[in-house]
Parts: C-alpha cells; structure tokens; sequence
C-alpha cells in the first residue's frame, strides 16, 4: 500500500509493509519508531547546533556535490534544503515517517523543489548506476547495518559518481573519545551510535576515497568518494 502526500514534485511515499519481520528488519523498524518520537524536537535539536557550527558544514557539503541528479539519504527534517544546489534534482529518502512529514511542510512552506520518499537506506528502491552523487550528513550513525547501507550508496551511484558524507567519527583525540563514551547512552535512544568509523565503512563498499577534511577535533568528517568506473 502506498500513501501519498505533497504535490507532485514534492511527493512522500509512505510504503507499509508486511508485520512479519526478520530480525534485521525488526532492529531497523526499531530505530525507525525511534526516529518518529525524535522528530517531535529534532528541528529544535538542529536549529540549536547548525547556528553554532553545524550550517557552515552544510555549506561545505553541498558545495562538494557534482552534476545535477543527486540523492539525499537520511533527509530527516529538511535541514539541507537551504544548500541544494541551484537547478539539482533532488530525491530525498527518509525511513521516518514523522521526519518526512516535516520535511514536506518545509519543502512546501519554502517552496524547495525535490522528490522525498519514504525509504530504508539498507535497502534502496533505485536501480543501479541512477544518481551521478550521494549526499548525506550525520546518517551513517543510524543506520542498524552501516557497511549494507554504504553498499547500497555505491549501487546506485553512477560510475565515476560522487558520494559526500558528513558523519561523526569515534576520534582519535582523548577529549572528543570521552564525550563520545559519556554521551552516547543517550545518543542511543534516539536512534544513534556515535562510536563508529565511517571510514572503515566506506571501505567495505567498494568506493575509492579521494579526500578526507577533518572537522572539530576529528569527531566530524567530510569523506569525498567516487564509484570506480569498470
């Protein structure tokens, strides 16, 4: 069953599946609830940490995103649509329907034009080689299986296609591992781990790094990859 909300260029598809779910399914349905209840506050949340740091590398992300058909994993509540790329076709995926939700109201109410779906990143509905880049900031810490989702990534991304990644990373910096420890029991219940690698993910999939920046103390990065044309 599909059910749909928006207009036709800024349509939510929400997809409802069989309740008879395998054990990987039920961690992602899991860390979707959670999602949903995160979604009340997430805008907050955000609003908070992009007018302190987070809104400059947004800016850098998307100036790193080459050609004009791009993908979005993790659009949450919209908070890159400021920084799409003037004359991008966007499509926008979100497993969260309360995410989507909000971000529709956003995209209307700033009449921002992209195609949101409703979509597992661990299971993308696109066919291979469709988006010349892949873009997504602070996604990789929710994803149950990471190194499926980066597959995934590369699957769809075109030969020779970017993919840009702001994610946190378990630094290598005293201070920012004991934050990281103290904060993330709570991180947790919201549907994150920010104990992870993203690098040693992106190496499972296949794609060739070709630039990693650095971001406050290591514990942010912006990984540039491509797809290895064969």
């Amino acid at each position: 069953m599909i059910v749909r909300y928006g207009s036709r260029s800024e349509e939510v598809r929400f997809a409802i599946g069989n309740p008879e779910l395998s054990g990987a399914e039920e961690k992602a349905d899991t860390v979707r609830r959670r999602w949903n209840r995160t979604a009340r506050f997430y805008g907050y949340m955000m609003g908070f940490m992009d007018r302190v740091v987070v809104r400059k590398w947004r800016r850098l992300l998307w100036s790193r995103v080459e050609s004009s058909r791009v993908l979005e994993i993790g659009v949450g509540t919209g908070n890159n649509f400021s920084y799409y790329p003037a004359g991008a076709k966007v499509t926008a995926v979100d497993f969260s329907e309360e995410m989507l939700k909000r971000a529709n109201n956003r995209a209307s109410r700033d009449k921002v034009k992209v195609n949101l779906r409703r979509m597992d990143a661990q299971n993308l509905e696109f066919s291979e080689n469709t988006f010349n880049t892949v873009v997504a900031s602070m996604v990789f810490c929710a994803i149950p299986d990471p190194v499926r989702g980066i597959r995934e990534v590369e699957r769809v991304c075109k030969q020779g296609g970017k993919v840009v990644l702001l994610e946190q990373d378990l630094s290598a910096h005293w201070s920012s591992r004991w934050l990281v420890r103290v904060a993330n029991p709570l991180i947790a219940r919201m549907g994150s781990d920010w104990r992870r690698r993203p690098l040693e993910t992106v190496a499972k999939s296949g794609l060739k790094v070709e630039r990693v920046t650095n971001l406050w103390m290591g514990l942010f990065k912006l990984i540039e990859a491509r797809k290895v044309q064969v």
